[in-house]
């Protein structure tokens, strides 16, 4: 029996599967073992007989066969919990399986092992929840793996599965890349289904994964990318994403290196290393770098609102009563929502889309791909539940019972005001926003191409302070494609741990 889970890449155990020199039961028993003594808390339920089961049966042929995965837990699996990350669904069983899981498993060949823990209802990019509590990043205990495919990352760096489920609303995909050194690709808006029963609001998710390689990641795009009649935003199959790696010529495209996309404000010494990690990347390929000014309004905030809609409907009958089971991150934004989003709210909100299209759109017909930052900086701790250190709005909303029911009270008069007076709210969100940052900054760096739908990935850029720092590149829709050569560029100029080196601070340098 193999005493440790593989430690390269998803590919190379397959690889080892058909070659006989490992097995997919001893691989599961290995893995399963490694989950039951990890102190990440990666995983909120874990299927022993199932996988052991799955494993049995495993076909090594297909792409995936035999391979232990982990699924994000906001995905559903028949038979298994579907709670969302959240105590309000604890006891709630799934009645299907999802498409991309259907198709993982399925044509895939994938051993699913269980599900990684999430933030509730992925609507924060912490790993911190009532459900689960605290899973940590296995560079550094006590730090963030961000999220809200949070134990997807933990795993996968983590050295427990080598390939796990992620999704990507605002950053959810790239952002625990970035802080855990892991290949994080977003699709362009479609690309991957997300049936059954899908919401289309805000019009924003994309499935994938979280990944130590590049060809792992291209792998996944070919067994479960592809329309699906279930969800009608999807798109059509385009086969050969693992055949097409590195035939895409990169030398005299152009590129910008905008580090602080959308205004989103950057650590001490994460500018210098991304650029870097840029010019390193350019110099390689060929690329050309230009000066580009990329002028997008910050969405975060409208964003948030907006996917609230959602939420409200997955709750139902259930809200406001369930609030206490809640995070309070979730609960007071929930509160924030209705009180603010109107139709006047809404308005401006589209506007600022269309303007953030218009700069994406010229700033694609300049470039070829955008290179920023996925995170503002290394990982934060893991216990805080908002990225931005700063006390703000939301922070002051929870201190005590007393604030948040003078909270609540607030945002009531608020809501009762904003049938009289239809403007008071957006005027109140844009004057909270300068006030509040913490309601603007959280994903500010990724949810652009959430917004715009455009594909983008969060490339490992190398370690500073000895925590891994994420470039992410951009380019325009549906040129996905190219973002994995670039991604394949980097991986072999400047090669990647395909698991976390845990060291001390002191040990470490800002170099790759």
């Amino acid at each position: 029996m193999n005493a440790e889970p593989w430690t390269d890449d998803a590919c190379s155990l397959v690889d080892a599967f058909r070659r006989g020199e490992r097995s997919p039961r001893e691989e599961v028993e290995a893995t399963l073992a490694a989950i039951s003594a990890s102190d990440l808390n990666a995983f909120s339920f874990v299927d022993t007989e199932h996988a052991l089961e799955a494993a049995d049966r495993a076909d090594v042929s297909f792409p995936f066969g035999g391979l232990p995965v982990g699924v994000k837990e906001l995905e559903p699996v028949a038979g298994w919990p579907e709670t969302e990350a959240s105590l309000v669904f604890r006891d709630r069983v799934a009645t299907h399986t999802s498409t991309v899981i259907e198709r993982l498993l399925g044509s895939g060949g994938a051993v699913p092992v269980g599900l990684t823990t999430a933030s509730e209802f992925g609507g924060l990019n912490v790993s911190v929840t009532k459900l689960n509590g605290v899973t940590h990043n296995p560079w550094r205990h006590g730090r963030t793996v961000g999220g809200s495919s949070a134990g997807s990352s933990a795993a996968v760096a983590g050295g427990l599965v080598s390939l796990a489920t992620g999704g990507d609303g605002g950053g959810s995909i790239r952002i625990p890349a970035g802080y855990t050194g892991l290949l994080g690709m977003k699709g362009t808006y479609g690309r991957i289904p997300r049936g059954p029963n899908t919401y289309f609001r805000p019009g924003t998710v994309v499935l994938g994964c979280l990944a130590r390689s590049v060809r792992d990641a291209a792998r996944y795009f070919d067994v479960c990318a592809g329309y699906d009649g279930r969800d009608p935003w999807s798109l059509p199959a385009r086969p050969g994403w693992e055949s097409r790696l590195g035939t895409n010529e990169l030398a005299g495209r152009r590129v910008a290196v905008v580090p602080a996309l959308a205004g989103g404000i950057l650590e001490p010494g994460i500018e210098e290393h991304l650029r870097d990690s840029a010019a390193k990347l350019i110099a390689a390929t060929g690329m050309v770098e230009v000066d580009l000014e990329i002028d997008v309004p910050n969405l975060a905030a409208h964003w948030m609102m907006g996917n609230m809609a959602t939420l409200l409907a997955d709750l139902g009958v259930r809200w406001p009563a369930c609030a206490n089971d809640m995070t309070d991150e979730m609960a007071i934004g929930l509160v924030l929502s209705q009180s603010m989003y109107n139709l006047t709210t809404a308005a401006v909100a589209e506007k600022q889309r269309i303007r953030a299209n218009e700069a994406m759109a010229r700033a694609f017909d300049e470039v070829d791909f955008v290179i920023a930052a996925s995170n503002p900086g290394i990982a934060f701790p893991a216990e805080a539940t908002t990225s931005i250190p700063a006390a703000g709005i939301i922070e002051w909303a929870k201190t005590n019972p007393i604030a948040r029911q003078g909270f609540r009270g607030v945002m009531s008069g608020v809501r009762l005001a904003g049938g009289a007076f239809p403007k008071l709210p957006s005027a109140i969100l844009d004057i909270a926003s300068e006030r509040f940052p913490d309601l603007v900054h959280m994903g500010a760096l990724t949810i652009i191409s959430n917004i715009y739908g455009n594909p983008a990935v969060s490339i490992p850029g190398g370690l500073l302070d000895g925590l891994p720092v994420g470039m992410q590149v951009l380019t325009r829709h549906h040129a996905d494609e190219l973002l994995f050569d670039v991604a394949l560029a980097t991986e072999r100029e400047m090669p990647w741990p395909k698991v976390a080196s845990p060291r001390a601070p002191a040990e470490t340098s800002s170099s790759g």
